[in-house]
């Protein structure tokens, strides 16, 4: 009974150790790298590689030698008669005689060769198979590129998230503070109520911020679980914070980095279109060309009125035949040019595709970097924005407590710097997505 229970056990440890190894904590360039093995847009591009592989090979063997067998065995039940003229056999011209020309059982094997010459169709399915990989792997490459502003994305929105949290729970223990000593200032008859009333519209109103950052800091947290290919509820802890983060983002050599048209992935998935337009309108070519093929088989048969096939003095009659099959198209009615013609207009049209998109792609690469640039500069002046917003709350504060200021200067005060917080955080992630878009332009991993 021990043994039976020894190897679930080790089993259930396995298990658990496997468990315990996958990583919960990440940095945002540890993410990128798990979600890029585990998201499952990336695990089915992997899947979609190794399909392209096999379909590659699925058309290439299409041409080479092919070998068939098949062995049949049949029973006539009620055997077919034929009448012959009675005076072949010596009887009286003019009768006939019932004749049953094969025995009741048969059985044959045969084993067939066949190998393809030429087919134009062939060669050009060949071509197109390369290029379906090619463009598989492109595919793949743009997936990642996805996965990877994605997982940028979550990683900055949890930060955003979790320093909201922080910030709305600091604004409200300063606003409760407030609400207490200016309950006591009225109290005493220092104060007018109307004052008290500012402050609890305003703490009123953060703590209904607090909630719903509390709730979004859950959400994000299970999207950036979703994105990198864990279990949602899995609590994850991201290492870096939004500070740091930013400041790592800011890279003015990228700026200056310039573009390349072929490292674009966009631009490589057009050039995949017209490849593959030019091959469509050299199979529409090809199917004006004879195809010819060969094959050889070997076979033979035995016959008896009894199942006798497996005895040692049956008697077996072997069969072989060598063949060559040429197919020449002549006329179709030109069906063949009308497919010719679809093909050439098709491949026009991907050749102007492919201009559009180089003029978008310019494009695009300019506005990225204008982005860019207009988020560092806006996270620069955010920051000392913020660093304005928060000496003018603090003299406001300090006003109010010595009375000279009032509760609506102080709530305006706080008001505006509650938005220069939000401002802030904000363009720190800006910073972080549009260098992630930038990078995107240019494939620069």
């Amino acid at each position: 009974m021990q043994k039976i229970f020894y190897i679930p056990i080790l089993l259930f440890s396995w298990v658990t150790l496997a468990q315990e190894e996958v990583p919960t904590s990440f940095t945002l360039q540890e993410a990128v790298a798990y979600a890029l093995e585990n998201n499952y847009t990336a695990i089915n591009s992997n899947r979609d590689m190794v399909d392209a592989q096999k379909q590659k090979w699925e058309t290439i063997a299409t041409g080479l030698p092919q070998i068939n067998g098949n062995v049949s065995y049949q029973n006539q039940l009620k055997q077919p008669v034929s009448v012959i003229p009675a005076e072949f056999f010596g009887g009286e011209p003019g009768t006939f005689e019932e004749v049953v020309f094969s025995t009741k059982q048969s059985a044959s094997a045969t084993a067939t060769l066949t190998q393809l010459i030429f087919d134009g169709s062939y060669i050009v399915g060949v071509q197109a198979a390369k290029t379906f990989v090619d463009y598989t792997q492109n595919t793949k490459e743009k997936s990642d590129l996805e996965v990877k502003k994605s997982v940028v994305e979550a990683y900055g929105n949890v930060l955003l998230a979790q320093e909201s949290v922080a910030i709305l729970e600091k604004n409200k223990s300063n606003l409760e503070k407030n609400v207490y000593e200016t309950e006591k200032i009225l109290e005493n008859g220092l104060t007018e109520e109307e004052n008290l009333d500012q402050l609890k519209i305003t703490l009123a109103s953060i703590n209904s911020q607090l909630k719903n950052a509390i709730r979004l800091k859950e959400i994000t947290l299970q999207m950036f679980n979703l994105i990198i290919g864990l279990p949602i509820e899995t609590p994850t802890i991201l290492e870096e914070n939004l500070d740091e983060l930013t400041e790592e983002q800011i890279d003015f050599k990228l700026l200056e980095t310039p573009f390349s048209l072929s490292n674009n992935v966009d631009y490589k998935l057009m050039t995949n279109l017209n490849e593959q337009r030019q091959l469509e309108l050299k199979l529409a070519k090809s199917k004006a060309l004879p195809t010819l093929s060969g094959f050889v088989n070997y076979g033979t048969s035995a016959f008896s009125n009894e199942f006798t096939f497996f005895n040692g003095d049956q008697e077996w009659f072997d069969s072989s035949v060598l063949g060559i099959e040429m197919n020449i198209p002549i006329f179709s009615s030109f069906k063949r040019s009308a497919s010719t013609q679809r093909a050439r207009i098709a491949l026009d049209k991907a050749k102007t595709q492919m201009q559009e998109t180089e003029q978008m792609l310019q494009l695009q690469w300019e506005r990225a970097k204008s982005n860019y640039t207009l988020a560092i500069d806006e996270y620069q002046t955010s920051k000392d924005n913020l660093a304005l917003a928060e000496r003018i709350e603090r003299k406001n504060q300090i006003k109010y407590d010595e009375g000279i200021a009032t509760s609506f200067e102080l709530r305006e005060a706080q008001t505006q710097l509650y938005s220069s917080q939000q401002e802030y955080l904000q363009s720190m992630v800006d910073v972080i997505n549009q260098k992630t878009e930038l990078e995107t332009v240019l494939n620069n991993n």
